[in-house]
């Protein structure tokens, strides 16, 4: 149910809890049945607000940034899709090459009602290409809102998937952190000090680059020439290290921030949102309302 949560269906599963509460409150067919059912109410109600208008205010409020440039934190990405390392996966369900999926089997039990007969979803990373980098995008822990829904039967069982494919639009909102580049351990007095150790283990090519004099010898100007040299080939050793071994990561923020990777226009995303958020406080006020009423009514 955790996992269904954050998956995208918090909203659905919040409102089918609150429907719950009202039947339940109507067939206890009391007053204080009803009255719990909707005290109840109100703190999820308040909760969902809360939860919904971060959300949008997440999706509004931070801008887009571009890969090659982006900031280390929480940050806004938009792209196209490329699996990883060339290969797409493969969906379980109908073997249809795509990024991500999710996917639902159900069955026809005794009384013509679907029951959920297995479920998964894939875990594998992807890549994410806005056209001046690549970021690589974990989806672990990620609300996937996708829009791309497919649904068959096929006798008594029917197959839902959910999935993200390859060059497809892809809104990213998590943490943006440069791997490789930003952990090497790199330091540069040490490496300049083995790089002219190194050189004095051939005197004839020492002598051959820095003694200017030509006299056989390498006085204390020649040795800081040879020094400052040194210093530039392990900066450019360094420079091109650091670019070779960057790589860009979105993953789960730490610190609990909203996680979100989808196929919806951002700007969809955050009206659809702000619409969930009005839709609960709206519930959490006539819950409000209904308490003092229902309080007031006289016992069955």
């Amino acid at each position: 149910m955790l996992v269904s949560l954050r998956r995208g269906y918090s909203d659905l599963v919040t409102s089918g809890a609150q429907i719950i509460l009202l039947v339940i409150g109507f067939q206890f067919e009391s007053r204080l049945g009803m009255f719990v059912c909707v005290a109840l109410m109100a703190p999820l109600s308040l909760i969902a607000w809360t939860s919904t208008w971060r959300r949008a205010r997440a999706v509004d409020d931070t801008p887009t940034s571009r890969i090659a440039s982006a900031a280390q934190g929480y940050a806004e990405l938009i792209g196209t899709g490329k699996p990883l390392g060339g290969m797409p996966l493969v969906s379980p369900v109908n073997y249809m090459p795509c990024l991500w999926y999710r996917y639902w089997i159900e069955y026809k039990d005794s009384d013509n009602k679907w029951r959920v007969e297995s479920q998964g979803e894939s875990e594998a990373s992807f890549i994410l290409d806005d056209g001046t980098g690549e970021c690589l995008v974990d989806p672990d822990g990620a609300e996937m809102l996708i829009s791309k829904k497919d649904q068959w039967a096929q006798g008594e069982r029917r197959y839902t998937q959910w999935l993200l494919i390859q060059r497809q639009k892809i809104y990213a909102l998590g943490q943006f952190a440069t791997r490789g580049s930003v952990d090497l351990d790199l330091n540069a007095a040490d490496d300049v000090k083995q790089l002219l150790a190194e050189w004095k283990t051939r005197p004839g090519d020492l002598l051959l680059r820095f003694d200017l004099d030509r006299d056989g010898q390498i006085d204390l100007k020649e040795w800081g020439l040879a020094r400052l040299q040194a210093k530039r080939e392990v900066a450019a050793s360094h420079r091109e290290l650091r670019a070779a071994s960057e790589l860009h990561v979105m993953h789960r923020p730490m610190d609990g921030r909203f996680y979100l990777i989808s196929d919806i226009d951002p700007a969809k995303l955050a009206r659809k949102y702000r619409w969930w958020s009005w839709f609960h406080i709206v519930i959490f006020f006539g819950a409000l309302v209904a308490l003092p009423i229902l309080w007031r009514q006289p016992l069955p």
